[in-house]
């Protein structure tokens, strides 16, 4: 008998290292942070059923703002991707297209996902070429048709929520399912729900209500001042509920001014808690209160009723968070032009179980 029929060891190793080589590569391309990954997920879990073998990288952008999360912040661990390759966002310079395009031939991709929105139809034909150019074999769901390139609308001619257009332009993979709660499955580990679990711990047995009051978009903010007029005309009423603040550090700063007098515990997890383990805390939470933001849309997710000011920044519903239960108060001429009065009422209600408007 040889060496290596004795030992199986070093007869393995080869095969991993074959195996690994051959595996098939797929790109996902998806551009955005928190609130843009998070209503794709149903997208994400159907490329994972579509391409179950298969290394899955997405092809995203470095975050805008210190205060979005990045696509490997959200999915890393989930088992949803395997990897991210960096998309410069201006692709205006001859070697920085060159060095994408090197690294998209290197990856020798069998496939490239297209999941995300162009402006155009042009843009999008531009973006294909190249990476047939970057000798990517095959491209599915590039919004070429006029039913996806642009939201439709109903027959009342409300603008469908985008992640029914994105599901829509995976029509080639398959039907998704956007009421099955497993296809918003974030598939979050042990260690994250620990984390985001012991953050409730100051609550004890109380209910409470998760908070966002930053997002990247300055226009979607409703202001401080308003936030702070919010909670003092809360506290005599539902008081009892225990506040959970959510989102990056610098969001944090005002909490202390907003919630002064609120007669339950306040806990300010932002920037203590990664979006995760944020997704892990809030999936208790009885209502979530907050921007048009990513926090909003994790909420929303883990299955809680969203209570949102909405500016005229985009369209009414194209990024409401999924599902019907929420309360959207959506003002074309400004978030400003939203009064306390209405968010109080909205909040009330949705925490009495009335039926949204």
């Amino acid at each position: 008998m040889s060496r290596s029929e004795s030992s199986g060891a070093p007869a393995a190793a080869p095969a991993a290292a074959s195996a690994a080589r051959t595996r098939r590569k797929v790109v996902i391309f998806r551009l955005g942070s928190l609130g843009d990954t998070v209503i794709a997920l149903p997208c994400f879990h159907k490329i994972a059923q579509a391409y179950p073998d298969a290394e899955r990288v997405v092809l995203t952008n470095a975050p805008i703002s210190s205060k979005a999360a990045s696509i490997e912040l959200i999915l890393g661990g989930s088992g949803l991707i395997d990897g991210v390759m960096n998309y410069p966002l201006k692709l205006r310079s001859l070697p920085a297209l060159w060095r994408l395009s090197r690294q998209l031939r290197a990856l020798d991709a069998d496939a490239l996902v297209y999941l995300t929105a162009r402006l155009s139809r042009l843009q999008v034909l531009r973006d294909m070429l190249f990476f047939r150019l970057s000798g990517v074999k095959r491209v599915v769901g590039a919004p070429l048709a006029a039913d996806v390139q642009v939201a439709a609308c109903d027959a009342d001619g409300q603008l469908e929520k985008e992640c029914v257009r994105l599901a829509r332009s995976m029509r080639a993979l398959g039907p998704i399912d956007l009421e099955d709660g497993r296809n918003w499955d974030l598939r979050l580990t042990a260690a994250e729900v620990e984390a985001g679990e012991g953050a409730l711990a100051p609550f004890g047995d109380k209910p409470f209500v998760a908070v966002n009051m930053g997002g990247k978009a300055v226009e979607n903010h409703w202001g401080d001042e308003n936030w702070r007029r919010f909670f003092a005309d809360l506290a005599s009423t539902h008081g009892g509920y225990g506040l959970l603040f959510v989102g990056a550090a610098e969001e944090g700063v005002a909490v202390a001014a907003v919630s002064r007098g609120w007669p339950s515990p306040v806990v300010n997890a932002c920037g203590k808690l990664r979006p995760r383990e944020s997704a892990a805390a809030m999936r208790a939470a009885s209502l979530f209160t907050g921007h048009d933001s990513g926090p909003m849309h994790l909420a929303a997710a883990m299955g809680v009723t969203c209570v949102s000011p909405f500016s005229g920044l985009n369209p009414p519903r194209k990024w409401h968070p999924f599902g019907e239960s929420h309360r959207i108060i959506h003002r074309m001429e400004g978030v400003d032009k939203i009064r306390v009065e209405e968010m109080t009422r909205e909040f009330r209600a949705a925490l009495s179980g009335a039926a949204p408007a």
